[in-house]
């Protein structure tokens, strides 16, 4: 069973794992004065999800217009 992602699909994957790692390092930090271990894990995890369900769309709108803008002001 192959249950791999087409390539030319790959922008939309970069997004989605882009937008899931980032957020997750950012809730990370914003969560850790917590104190507690059970709940600094609760928090990051709860403030995780919210920022990916946000940046997600976010990242996968602004991606090609960066692009486009990188393309832009460089050169071959």
């Amino acid at each position: 069973m192959n249950l791999r992602i087409p390539r030319r699909h790959g922008h939309f994957v970069f997004g989605v794992v882009q937008s899931g790692l980032t957020c997750l390092v950012a809730a990370g930090i914003a969560s850790y004065p917590d104190s507690g271990t059970a709940r600094f894990i609760e928090h990051w995890l709860a403030s995780w999800l919210i920022s990916w369900l946000t940046m997600l769309p976010v990242v996968m709108l602004a991606a090609p217009v960066i692009r486009a803008f990188v393309s832009h002001l460089t050169r071959e």
